[in-house]
């Protein structure tokens, strides 16, 4: 070892000598008493998130996090697929373990022999056993072994072990060196830090689910006992049915994309990813239609969290209306903004722009009252600089056709529309709900795609640098929780407005803003990550993404105007 040296502990707000070499998880240790109730299960390193395997041979500045903050969360998930994957290679060697999405608070986990899905049937007494085997390896507190080699060794041992979506994403990135992890004897990758050992991850559960299985990590609200999945049913078909689109394609994971983009492939996926969108718009519009000539169907909401197009889906929306001979409206519920200083605050005391009482309800319900009396009305336009209403004369009347398009997050909020009848209303729901995986052990997080679309537009748009954007995000996913998701199963319709390509598209665009966040903020970290995740992607150039795309909402270029 090295000479001793002093890293600065954020933590503590102080320097701590430390030997050279010595690992973070030994440091914890050294500092269990002062850290109070604080369980670390990773860090940041100089505003990097690693894992406490992480040795230290020169000052650093260290911040452990718990398992409850963002990143420790990861990390405990990433920790819980890997058990489970060793619980699988275990009991049931062989079989095919596919970690494919997010859904009702948990992960949903199919289980294949060769190709064939395990039937429902059998659920119940496999989660049983992989439950037994997942407690087997928190009791025997196994290290997360870290290990880095050769690329090319770690492709003929994944080739060994069949894992062929592993192999084909290791080819197409071209890396010389890879980082696994091996755990009781079995080896795995994961794009991020894992816990020191299987006994930092004792809180879970899995149940089965649909045709497959949740694994559920730790309830955030009560992290002393496992999350209890809720209902998605909506979210579900959505998902399966752009699963079924991906398999069509053959394109299941970012190995698969980048092999098709390398075959020239990237119009094709874009054409044919644009024909879903389209198809699935006109749909929506036909039901709406219908519902419209039988007598309903004279207010449409349309609601999402941020980012998830709801503007550009809107626009589309009404184009397919109009072609069914109906006089589309569109109202944008974030002109009903209460002025700045009226605002509601969160925990943190920021603006809570996601909070419904950042509208003013009031108006907004006695102008939808006047449009629904056949009166005409001044729409109001919030001014982001001035922070208020302002009025520019712009007036709006129904028509015996019309039909209102209502758009903003709070669109599927019962309470919004309280005092219209159910049968007017038609609410549709719009996220982006990434079906393509890293690897059948490594999914992509709606979330991470919505807020890459957020860097890119607050930056083009709105002069917003990624660093702010980064730093208000924590608080418009909290608005998200608790304003929007919770009514999403109210929907008529739910709309899927990834596309398969987009990530591959933003990969320019994000890298070049994310490169500008400097390593002395906190939201390196989270910089840094997205970076790291958008290196898996082949770029895909823009000029074959039309103008009436999605994408465009947040890239520039549309033909829509914002």
């Amino acid at each position: 070892m090295s000479s001793t040296m002093k890293i600065y502990c954020k933590n503590l707000h102080e320097y701590i000598p430390i030997a050279g070499g010595e690992t973070l998880l030994e440091l914890a240790a050294r500092l269990k008493d002062r850290l109070g109730d604080l369980r670390p299960i990773c860090a940041y390193v100089n505003n990097k998130n690693e894992p406490l395997h992480f040795q230290v041979f020169a000052p650093k500045q260290v911040e452990f996090l718990p398992a409850t903050s963002a990143p420790g969360h990861r990390v405990y998930v990433r920790s819980l697929c890997m058990m489970l994957y060793v619980a699988v290679a275990h009991r049931y060697p062989g079989m095919r373990l596919r970690i494919e999405h997010s859904i009702g608070g948990g992960y949903y986990c199919r289980l294949f022999r060769a190709s064939t899905p395990l039937p429902p049937s059998e659920m119940p007494a496999v989660t049983a056993a992989l439950h037994e085997a997942m407690r087997e390896l928190v009791d025997r507190n196994l290290p997360f072994e870290r290990k880095e080699r050769l690329t090319s060794d770690i492709i003929e041992r994944f080739r060994e072990e069949g894992l062929n979506d592993k192999v084909q994403l290791l080819e197409s990135i071209h890396e010389l060196y890879t980082t696994y992890y091996r755990l009781d004897g079995v080896v795995d990758s994961f794009y991020g830090a894992l816990a020191p050992t299987t006994g930092h991850t004792s809180v879970f559960d899995l149940v089965p689910y649909k045709e497959g299985f949740l694994l559920m990590a730790f309830d955030r609200n009560d992290p002393q006992r496992p999350a209890v999945p809720f209902p998605q049913e909506k979210m579900y078909e959505a998902y399966l049915d752009y699963l079924h689109f991906n398999d069509v394609l053959g394109l299941r994971n970012v190995g698969q994309l980048n092999h098709a983009v390398d075959l020239n492939r990237s119009a094709e996926l874009i054409n044919v990813a644009e024909a879903l969108h389209d198809k699935k718009i006109a749909a929506i519009a036909d039901e709406i239609t219908e519902r419209y000539r039988q007598g309903g169907a004279r207010i449409v909401l349309i609601a999402g969290p941020s980012s998830s197009g709801k503007t550009t889906t809107t626009k589309r929306l009404g184009i397919y209306l109009m072609t069914n001979l109906l006089s589309p409206k569109i109202i944008s519920l974030d002109n009903y903004f209460v002025d700045r200083e009226k605002t509601p605050r969160d925990a943190d005391g920021d603006y809570d722009y996601e909070s419904l009482y950042a509208l003013d309800l009031k108006q907004f319900n006695a102008d939808l009252a006047a449009l629904l009396r056949g009166e005409e009305i001044e729409l109001p336009t919030y001014s982001f600089e001035l922070g208020k209403r302002v009025y520019r004369g712009e007036k709006m009347r129904l028509d015996d056709n019309s039909i209102l398009l209502m758009e903003g997050i709070h669109g599927l909020n019962p309470e919004l529309t309280a005092a219209i009848d159910e049968r007017m209303k038609y609410r549709v729901y719009v996220s982006a709900l990434t079906t393509l995986s890293i690897d059948d052990h490594n999914w992509i997080p709606t979330t991470d795609n919505r807020l890459l679309r957020r860097i890119i537009r607050d930056h083009k748009y709105r002069g917003t640098s990624a660093v702010e954007t980064i730093r208000r995000w924590p608080s418009v996913r909290r608005g998200e929780e608790k304003w929007i998701f919770p009514f999403q199963d109210n929907a008529d319709s739910t709309f899927n407005s990834s596309l398969l390509f987009e990530l591959g598209v933003m990969k320019d665009y994000g890298e070049a803003i994310l490169r500008d966040v400097p390593n002395d903020v906190p939201e390196y970290a989270e910089a840094y990550r997205l970076r790291r995740f958008l290196s898996y992607f082949r770029q895909i150039g823009d000029s074959g993404v039309p103008p009436t795309s999605l994408l465009r909402e947040f890239l520039g270029g549309s033909s829509f105007k914002y």
